[in-house]
C-alpha cells in the first residue's frame, strides 16, 4: 500500500447495478480526490461490494472498473488484467436478470433456522431468517466467481474483508478477518453473492452460505475501532437523506439507510470519521428496480460518477475529504 492516511472502504450490496454505482463513487472520488481506492487500508465488500473489493485487490483501478462498466477502453494494466481473468474456465453464461420460474412449490432451504432462531431470537436478523425460509436459489454462483478464481494464488494484502451468512444458523461470517473461517477468495465472494432464492447457496467446508447482505446491506460497523483516519462508504441499495420519492422500493431502501446510519453511529463514536455515498433520487431514476439488469449498468455509472462528483464538491465532504490529499498517486 502507498503511503498515505489509514482509509477504510465498505462497498455495499446492490446486484450488477450496485456495481456500476460503486464503479462511478470510485472513479469520482480517483479523479476529485486524487485519491486510488486500491490504497485503502481495509476493504469491507458485501454481496457485489464483494466483487469490487475484490477486484480492487486485484489489482484494478476505480478508472478501469468505470471504463469497464461503461464500455470505454481500459487502460493497458487493464487489458492485461481482464486477459488473466478470462484465462480461466468460461463462466456457464451470463448472469440472468431473473430468477428462474418454478413450476411446483419448493420448500425453505434452511428449515432448521427456525429452531436456532426461537433458541437465540436477538442474533438472527430479519433478512437473515428470511433467506432460510424462502426456497433454494437455482442460479450457479460460478457466474460470479469463474473470472476472479485466475487473479488470486492466496488471501490478499492489504485487508480485504468479505461478507457472508451462515444460512442454517443466520450468523455473519466475515472472510479475511474471522480466523476460523478461510477460503479462497472467489468462493468467498460467490458465498457473499448468493441472493436467497435466485442463486444457489454456496457450501464452503460443508457450511452454505448466502448473500451478506441479508444481514446488512454495507456492514460498515466492522470498521468501528481500527483507529482509521477516514471511512468511505459506497452503499447503492439505500438512499440519500435528501432523496425522497414515491417507489415501491422505497421502504427497503429507507430501512437499510437507517441500519446505516447506527452502522456509522458506531463507527464515529469510535472516534473515526465517516463520509457515505447513497443514491439520490437523480440516481435511482436511473437505476430502477431490478438490480441485476445488466443494460442499466453503464448509465448507472455515468450517473453515480456525477452525483458522486456533486456530493465531493460540497463544503462539508470536502472537509471529511481532506485526508485523502495526503495519498500517494501511482500508476493506473
Amino acid at each position: 500500500m502507498a503511503d498515505g492516511p489509514r482509509v477504510g472502504l465498505v462497498l455495499g450490496a446492490g446486484g450488477v447495478v450496485g456495481h456500476a454505482f460503486h464503479a462511478g463513487v470510485l472513479s469520482a472520488l480517483a479523479a476529485e480526490t486524487g485519491w486510488d481506492a486500491r490504497d485503502a487500508e481495509v476493504i469491507v465488500g458485501t454481496s457485489a461490494g464483494s466483487v469490487v473489493g475484490a477486484l480492487l485487490r486485484s489489482g484494478a483501478s476505480a478508472p478501469d472498473l468505470y471504463a469497464r462498466a461503461t464500455g470505454a477502453p481500459l487502460s493497458p494494466a487493464g487489458r492485461k488484467l481482464v486477459q488473466r481473468a478470462e484465462s480461466g474456465p468460461a463462466p456457464l453464461g451470463p448472469i440472468p436478470s431473473r430468477p428462474e420460474r418454478r413450476r411446483v412449490p419448493a420448500m425453505a432451504a434452511a428449515p432448521g433456522a427456525l429452531v436456532h432462531a426461537a433458541r437465540r431470537p436477538w442474533s438472527v436478523r430479519p433478512g437473515a431468517l428470511a433467506a432460510a425460509l424462502l426456497p433454494a436459489g437455482r442460479v450457479p454462483t460460478e457466474l460470479v466467481a469463474a473470472n476472479l478464481r485466475p487473479l488470486f494464488d492466496s488471501w490478499p494484502q492489504p485487508a480485504l474483508w468479505i461478507n457472508a451468512v451462515e444460512l442454517d444458523t443466520g450468523r455473519l461470517v466475515t472472510f479475511g478477518r474471522d480466523p476460523e473461517r478461510r477460503a479462497v477468495v472467489a468462493d468467498a465472494v460467490a458465498a457473499s453473492c448468493a441472493i436467497p432464492s435466485f442463486f444457489a447457496p454456496v457450501s464452503i467446508d460443508d457450511v452454505r452460505y448466502v448473500d451478506g447482505g441479508v444481514h446488512s446491506p454495507t456492514n460498515a460497523d466492522l470498521l468501528g475501532g481500527l483507529e482509521l483516519d477516514l471511512v468511505v462508504v459506497s452503499s447503492p441499495m439505500s438512499i440519500a437523506p435528501r432523496g425522497p420519492r414515491l417507489a415501491a422500493d422505497q421502504p427497503a431502501r429507507r430501512w437499510a439507510r437507517i441500519l446505516l446510519a447506527r452502522e456509522v453511529a458506531r463507527v464515529r463514536r469510535s472516534g473515526t470519521p465517516v463520509i457515505t455515498f447513497q443514491p439520490t433520487a437523480a440516481d435511482l431514476a436511473v437505476m430502477g428496480f431490478n438490480a441485476m439488469e445488466e443494460s442499466r449498468r453503464a448509465p448507472v455509472a455515468r450517473q453515480a460518477l456525477a452525483s458522486a462528483r456533486s456530493r465531493i464538491e460540497s463544503s462539508r465532504a470536502r472537509e471529511r475529504l481532506a485526508v485523502l490529499s495526503r495519498s500517494t498517486s501511482r500508476p493506473a
